[in-house]
């Protein structure tokens, strides 16, 4: 077992032996535990996990998305991202304009009927279009609020003022490396209720040492068969993009999270992904010399990745 898969599965394996069943915002229910951090060392590789298939595409076009302060799922339907279009779709079905079938709970009720299933495509089929191709529409109910990207870009000071939280690490890290405060936060207690979900990876900090560049992220909610994986290779990517950016090597990434859990409803699919073993890691490229500012999905090259199938679950919104 390659040392990101097994420090992931560790992870897996305490929440199902220690784990305590708690409710839920979803009303799916979690098996959960407080307080876990892991480590991992990016000069072994980029940490894509191997014993079940994840989409680096999805990963680094949302991170893109968070880098330019976007907040709008256009961008990510553009490249056929649709990590985001439950919370989106939420919006507009829960809305006096939408006149289509009853969408309640839709994304359990896509898993157990068939018939609801096809009815539920069909909706959000339409809705990805209409966000795609009105503007106005997406205006209304693409928008996602106040989010990742807008906190990082653009924090509104206490006095109206717009903070760039993340050009200003950047600027930091290459001037006062030896700072204890490069911290990027995207908790604003003031504009969680204008959020369509609370930030889950909701503070991060970096800090250097002979030359290389670490990055450690608090996590206080971490969906650990879905999400988590994800969450490790966006933010060991957004460490290389800013490692590059300011002259320096990629040294750690730490993970630390809250809540750590597996929805009840993931547990047959966590059997699965542990039950399998897995490949070498791959590596990680990045083909430009461009500001991090201006880097593009295509930018990106994933070296020898060999992994398992997908593993599907359904999503708690």
């Amino acid at each position: 077992m390659n040392n990101f898969d097994k420090v992931y599965h560790d992870l897996l394996e305490r929440i199902t032996t220690e784990g305590s069943f708690k409710d839920d915002r979803t009303g799916t229910g979690t098996y959960s535990v407080f307080g876990h951090q892991m480590r991992f060392d990016l000069t072994e590789g980029f940490p894509l996990l191997t014993t079940k298939k994840v989409l680096f595409k999805m990963i680094a076009t949302e991170l893109i998305w968070f880098i330019r302060g976007d907040t709008n799922i256009r961008f990510l339907l553009e490249y056929d991202n649709n990590i985001w279009n439950e919370w989106a779709f939420k919006k507009w079905v829960e809305s006096e304009e939408y006149e289509g079938p009853d969408m309640t709970d839709f994304g359990r009720r896509a898993l157990e009927d068939e018939d609801f299933n096809a009815l539920y495509q069909a909706e959000m089929k339409q809705f990805k279009e209409r966000v795609l191709g009105d503007d106005e529409f997406s205006r209304m109910y693409g928008s996602l609020g106040n989010v990742y990207g807008k906190q990082w870009r653009d924090w509104v000071g206490p006095d109206g003022e717009s903070i760039d939280q993340l050009k200003n690490v950047i600027e930091a890290i290459k001037t006062n490396p030896d700072s204890r405060r490069h911290i990027i936060t995207a908790w604003n207690p003031a504009e969680i209720e204008s959020m369509a979900l609370p930030p889950c990876h909701s503070f991060f900090q970096f800090y250097v040492k002979d030359g290389r560049l670490s990055l450690q992220l608090y996590q206080r909610s971490a969906d650990v068969f879905l999400g988590v994986p994800f969450n490790i290779a966006s933010y060991s990517l957004l460490l290389l993009m800013v490692a590059k950016e300011c002259g320096l090597e990629a040294g750690d990434f730490v993970h630390t999270m809250g809540d750590a859990h597996i929805y009840a409803n993931h547990l047959e699919a966590v059997d699965k992904q542990l039950s399998r073993k897995s490949f070498e890691p791959p590596a990680l490229k990045i083909n430009t010399d461009a500001s991090i500012f201006e880097i593009d999905y295509e930018d990106f090259e994933v070296v020898d990745y060999e992994s398992h199938s997908y593993i599907k679950a359904p999503i708690a919104v």
